[in-house]
């Protein structure tokens, strides 16, 4: 088990908050490594590969301002690049990220090589999510610096493993920085990724319930509402195996219990998403109307600022940590 240089004397906390389409924007993301812990978002959250580099900019001179400032060096930020043969915008995305070295990038859908070494042409990270042990694999053959295990109950695109069965059997083939995805919301939850053999915690809904999230409050407060039996795990939604919020397809006058087969994957449609995240019938595709979460949410009861949430999860952690001692 093992850190890279880059995150080892720059981390508060051993989590990331885990880039979330429509809910990660520069806020949420400058907020979170200025606390301490590694932020995130994916580029396709831009509508135009223009608007994606904008947002590079304006996290980059707020960090270094943070950095001039306080003397004190911010957590490193990630940006999430969908490797699918339906995304049009990967090749311009990756030319940006390796423009202004982006100092790690979480694929997902595809553990390409290339990418890989384009990365790692400026010195960056490689973080890629995966559901079970035969894509980790993959990943891992394709030389990836870390590996996202996304296990049962997490928010968004989600295995159906237990953690401590895919931790277990990916620790047996893969020694570089593990991370652990799914449901964990609390403090304690990451002390119990770190004991299970994971280097960091993947942190998707706990994020967005922040007050510097993207998303609308009807959604926040949807999750405050909501407990893990409000989650529905299905492919029919998005093509692709995901946890989704009950009520939110029940708004969207669909039976959750009787939903139509989509049998088509189309990362496309998600450059519709409005600079606003609000206009057009068919901005960001699926995810509009029909939202996202994971179990862990009946966890979250209220909707602080990033700064208090993670200083909140640093104790948490610091009094778990203790009690093990």
């Amino acid at each position: 088990m093992s850190l890279p240089e880059l995150l080892k004397s720059r981390l508060q906390l051993p989590a990331v908050a885990a880039p979330m389409f429509l809910a990660s924007g520069p806020d949420l993301v400058i907020e979170t490594c200025k606390a301490g812990m590694v932020g995130s978002f994916p580029a396709l959250n831009q509508r135009s590969s223009e608007g994606f580099e904008e947002w590079l900019n304006t996290i980059n001179t707020e960090l270094a301002s943070f950095e001039e400032s306080t003397g004190t060096k911010p957590a490193p930020f990630a940006v999430n690049l969908i490797v699918h043969k339906t995304n049009p915008r990967l090749e311009a995305d990756l030319a940006l990220c390796v423009k202004h070295k982006v100092p790690i990038i979480i694929t997902s859908l595809g553990a390409v090589k290339s990418v890989i070494d384009a990365v790692h042409s400026y010195g960056g990270l490689v973080f890629h999510d995966v559901i079970n042990a035969r894509h980790a694999r993959k990943a891992a053959d394709a030389g990836v610096d870390g590996l996202i295990a996304v296990c049962a109950g997490a928010g968004g695109h989600a295995g159906s493993t237990n953690p401590f069965a895919l931790v277990a059997e990916i620790r047996e083939f893969f020694d570089k920085t593990l991370l652990l995805a799914g449901a964990i919301s609390k403090g304690s939850d990451i002390a119990a990724a770190k004991v299970m053999g994971a280097d960091l915690a993947y942190m998707g809904t706990r994020f967005i319930n922040t007050q510097e999230s993207l998303v609308q409050p009807e959604y926040k407060q949807m999750i405050v509402d909501s407990g893990s039996s409000d989650i529905v795990y299905t492919p029919n939604i998005s093509g692709v195996f995901a946890n989704f919020l009950k009520p939110s397809i029940v708004n969207a006058g669909l039976d959750p219990n009787n939903l139509a087969p989509k049998t088509d994957v189309d990362f496309g449609e998600e450059l519709e998403v409005d600079a606003d995240h609000k206009s057009g019938d068919k901005a960001g595709g699926a995810w509009k109307q029909i939202w996202s979460a994971g179990q862990g949410v009946g966890a979250i009861d209220n909707i602080p600022s990033t700064a208090e949430l993670v200083a909140k999860l640093k104790q948490e952690y610091q009094e778990a940590a203790s009690a093990l001692k």
